[in-house]
């Protein structure tokens, strides 16, 4: 048994010989210049700036120039002044996740949010802003994935590591998209990332929407609209690096994060507060950068591992689906769901777009019946579309087109499959009896 004296003797061993301190040459904003530290910090490093009352400001460094370091603060600067002291912070460069961490909703830096005492350390590290498998060395996407969702699972399925994009403009119904996957997927491992979210959702997102048995087997990494840009850049990576521990331990893992938009947002205010030129809409060259470093995590493993089956959302300004982010992300994923305003206000929920989304993993995972049966569904929901305005308008005459007249024939049928209440659940092999059913097709 120690001794007091062997355990003295152990935490004084543990204290470092010399401590490293720079000071606080200008404030600018959101950014910190620091002198002193230059060759002791590099780019994603950590240092703590001492405010007024004795607070401690943690910070990244996330550039230089003219001999002094780049800060950017994960906090508050209130009472940050010229010639504070600055030292420099042996902080972690990973997080510690474990499967006690299942059922909790934890903070950019890994710390619990809810209430529920700390979260219980795994033994070992997992680097926060990881490299992806190399790709020679992934396997290839799996089987269907069952999210729950009928219009999703017979247009736009998805399988085990794919990585899909949910393009919506504000008020569409993507967080409840979202929950709907999170409460009925057949995937054992949740990992959820609400990235630059309203605050007062956030509880409404977990009781309501995700319900304690959607809870109880996922992981919420939480960062709101008014925390630093910093705070919400890093609860996107946090996300990533938890799903990646839990496909380590060879599960199937489903990554849901709402939004990657905001992200964005966040690295562009990091961008333009380092002083980077500003390119389209805005956004500086390391927005384009990150992206696919941030969307390439996602995916399947090596064959010994597990797989992160990624979908991600893309609030989309304007409803302009071609707008900068959209258009990199759209070029990144494996397919795009894309929600339809006027389908919206039309009444009809999910409001999902069937013509203009895409899964690339079709029709290559699906038998010959199933893909005659979503054929014949896309093809009667395009001629329909494709008159619709007539048709409202009274200026087509039944009878002119027998291709209009049977799409026009089932239409409403069809619209019943797609509509479904956000209670309702809808496995893969009742989606397609259902789809089969409406157009009068032997199930497949």
């Amino acid at each position: 048994m120690a001794t007091l004296t062997d355990r003295v003797i152990d935490q004084v061993a543990r204290l470092p010989d010399h401590r490293r301190f720079g000071r606080v040459t200008g404030v600018l904003g959101l950014m910190v210049e620091v002198t002193g530290l230059e060759r002791c910090l590099s780019v994603g490093g950590r240092c703590l700036v001492h405010a007024l009352g004795g607070r401690l400001v943690p910070c990244e460094v996330v550039g230089f120039r003219a001999g002094r370091a780049l800060v950017m603060p994960l906090g508050s600067l209130d009472g940050v002044g010229l010639a504070a002291e600055v030292l420099v912070a042996d902080a972690r460069p990973a997080v510690f996740p474990s499967r006690g961490w299942l059922g909790r909703v934890v903070n950019a830096l890994g710390e619990p949010v809810d209430g529920g005492g700390a979260v219980p350390d795994g033994p070992h590290g997992v680097a926060i802003r990881a490299q992806p498998p190399p790709a020679h060395t992934r396997a290839r996407v799996g089987g269907k994935i069952d999210l729950g969702v009928r219009a999703i699972n017979s247009f736009v399925t998805c399988c085990r590591g794919q990585r899909m994009g949910i393009f919506a403009g504000s008020g569409v119904g993507k967080s409840v998209l979202l929950s709907m996957m999170a409460r009925f997927t057949e995937a054992p491992v949740i990992v959820v990332g609400l990235i630059g979210e309203r605050g007062r959702e956030v509880q409404e997102f977990i009781t309501e929407d995700l319900g304690a048995e959607g809870l109880a087997r996922s992981v919420l990494v939480v960062a709101t609209s008014d925390e630093p840009p910093l705070m919400r850049r890093q609860a996107a990576y946090l996300t990533l690096a938890i799903a990646e521990y839990f496909r380590d331990q060879g599960e199937n893992v489903l990554c849901l994060m709402d939004s990657v938009t905001r992200f964005a947002m966040a690295q562009r205010e990091i961008g333009l507060s380092a002083g980077e030129p500003p390119t389209t809409k805005g956004y500086p060259p390391t927005v384009f950068a990150e992206l696919p470093r941030l969307l390439e995590r996602a995916g399947p493993g090596r064959p010994d591992q597990g797989t992160i089956t990624g979908l991600f959302t893309v609030l989309v300004e304007g409803d302009d689906h071609n707008e900068p982010i959209a258009d990199a992300v759209r070029g990144i994923l494996d397919g795009h769901i894309v929600l339809d305003r006027r389908i919206a206000e039309r009444g009809r929920y999910p409001a999902v777009n069937i013509l203009r989304s895409v899964s690339r993993t079709l029709p290559a995972c699906n038998s010959e019946a199933e893909n005659a049966v979503v054929g014949r569904a896309r093809g009667l929901l395009s001629t329909y579309d494709d008159m619709a305005e007539m048709i409202r308008l009274g200026a087509y005459r039944a009878g002119s087109d027998a291709r209009v007249d049977e799409a026009i024939r089932y239409q409403d049928a069809l619209e019943a499959v797609l509509r479904q209440g956000k209670s309702e659940q809808a496995d893969l092999k009742s989606s397609y009896q259902l789809l089969a059913d409406a157009l009068g097709m032997p199930a497949p």
